[in-house]
């Protein structure tokens, strides 16, 4: 837990400040096309605007710090039980890898089906989305571990393979409704967004790997 609480709070502070100079600034401009439609009524979704959110400034910083922090933690202690039961022993090295296939399942094959979207942006509905990021990522976890941690024969590479491409052969949910922010905003926030999910879980996955080495070289000491 102490090197899960360490690489959570070291990654998600880096992942905050990596929101605070990069994404806050295209959340910013899509808010000003979104307030412009709401002025028009060519708003995307009326109702999305009666949910409660933080107010720009110390609000939403003291929000997007917390939440982000919390969620970093709480990522570092899944891949390190997992990694745990899985009987692999971290360093760096390993760590570095364990986060690159949790950025795989996490953000990377999402995404491809549903990228990270800005304000302003219409979107579907919100319980059928949930469903297919999570059936994404349980079915590219269990593609990766059929394909790297089992046996290596053709059968289990085979069913990993299935269960990579399956959700996005089945297909994303599709959204449909006004465009009021610029293609090109869309784009680069979403790619903005996969870039800084890939920072964090491989800073992550280094931390734990360090701070889980360091624990195990204290516990021999002592014993």
């Amino acid at each position: 837990m102490q090197a899960a609480l360490a690489a959570g709070a070291i990654a998600g502070t880096l992942l905050f400040f990596y929101q605070q100079i990069v994404l806050v600034p295209r959340i910013v401009a899509a808010d000003v096309y979104e307030a412009r439609a709401e002025v028009t009524g060519e708003g995307p979704d009326p109702d999305h605007h009666s949910a409660w959110k933080p107010h720009n400034g110390w609000e939403r910083v003291f929000f997007t710090a917390t939440s982000t922090i919390l969620t970093g933690t709480g990522l570092a202690a899944l891949l390190l039980s997992i990694a745990t039961l899985s009987s692999f022993r971290l360093d760096v090295q390993r760590g570095v890898l364990w986060g690159a296939a949790g950025f795989a399942c996490f953000a990377l094959a999402p995404a491809i089906g549903l990228p990270p979207l800005p304000p302003g942006v219409p979107v579907g509905d919100l319980r059928i989305r949930q469903f297919w990021c999570v059936s994404t990522v349980v079915a590219t976890a269990a593609g990766l571990f059929l394909i790297l941690l089992t046996r290596r024969n053709w059968i289990s590479r085979t069913v990993g393979g299935v269960f990579l491409l399956l959700p996005h052969a089945i297909g994303a949910p599709q959204t449909f409704g006004p465009q009021i922010v610029p293609a090109q905003l869309v784009r680069a926030f979403a790619l903005a967004s996969v870039g800084g999910s890939g920072l964090f879980w491989l800073v992550l996955g280094a931390a734990e790997g360090l701070f889980g080495r360091s624990n195990e070289r204290g516990s021999i000491r002592k014993t």
